[in-house]
């Protein structure tokens, strides 16, 4: 910045220089402008267009208003979607971070071979999720059943994807079986981040196990415990491969995700407007439920 001085001997007046802008960064950025707009902001604007249409997909389409989402509130399939979503996205969520909790902590102590045990944890995640809902798919039809007729147990003695009101229940045990793999890293780079020094004046002051992680372990690693509670919530509700593998919404539509309902009747089902406005309202409530999540969550970490 530099100074001038008025002729009245007045305080100097500041005058800043704009600083100008290498034409280098603005060719650079605007392919990315023009590509984020096309494939994302363009086709959004466009969906949220169709809603208050009867579009289906092609063909010729007319306004009918917020018709769409007055319908979404009394459609008892909707409801039965975002019913099962949400129960799997809970159970999913708890189940994953208890787990992989636990095994954090195992992996973390001073056992042998814990950087193969490590590997062999992670392996689940790396393998395609419609793989291996398909490999569990023909295990919860034949070999399970086998299980279950060995032990006496009725409930497990024939399929659960069969099953209408426990198919939820194989579906968030494969969700999870892959899901604890990627959770169990985050907590165990949390876990290397507590200072030994900690645990060791605890043990001196005569704290149990279950007293260090609870006091100093826990608080310690809440940030990780946000972003693994956050990221498996948001996964979850999202649940798509594992229901079209294993069960492709039945028996009848007791397993439908919403973001199976919203592919199968808007894209197959001539319900494209419908679906779309489903997805907005989808949306909203996932941003809303982040937020939430973030602020709730952030708001009991410690210092």
């Amino acid at each position: 910045m530099s100074a001038t001085h008025t002729k009245s001997g007045s305080a100097p007046v500041l005058r800043s220089k704009k600083k100008r802008i290498d034409p280098a960064h603005v060719w650079m950025v605007i392919p990315a402008i023009i590509i984020f707009v096309a494939l994302l902001v363009w086709p959004l604007i466009q969906g949220i267009f169709y809603t208050f249409t009867n579009y289906q997909g092609y063909g010729d389409w007319r306004f009918v208003g917020l018709d769409n989402y007055k319908f979404l509130f009394q459609d008892d399939v909707i409801w039965g979607s975002y019913g099962f979503t949400f129960l799997f996205a809970i159970s999913s969520t708890l189940a994953t971070n208890v787990i992989a909790m636990v095994l954090a902590l195992l992996l973390n102590s001073a056992i042998k071979a814990k950087n193969l045990f490590r590997g062999i944890f992670f392996l689940p995640y790396m393998l395609p999720v419609l793989i291996v809902s398909y490999i569990f798919s023909y295990l919860f039809t034949n070999n399970i059943p086998l299980i279950g007729q060995w032990l006496g147990w009725e409930w497990l003695s024939s399929s659960l994807l069969a099953n209408e009101s426990l198919a939820w229940i194989a579906i968030v045990f494969v969700g999870v079986w892959q899901g604890v793999a990627f959770t169990t890293l985050i907590y165990i780079s949390g876990l290397q981040t507590v200072p030994e020094e900690v645990y060791e004046a605890a043990s001196l002051d005569g704290a149990n196990k279950w007293k260090q992680f609870w006091k100093i372990t826990f608080p310690l690693i809440m940030p990780f415990f946000t972003i693994n509670v956050v990221l498996s919530f948001k996964n979850s509700l999202g649940v798509f491969d594992q229901v079209v593998a294993l069960t492709e919404g039945g028996p009848g539509t007791a397993t439908q995700s919403i973001s199976f309902l919203i592919f199968k009747n808007g894209f197959q089902g001539g319900e494209f407007a419908y679906q779309t406005a489903n997805g907005v309202i989808y949306f909203i409530i996932l941003i809303v439920l982040s937020f939430a999540q973030l602020r709730f969550l952030q708001s009991k970490e410690v210092n």
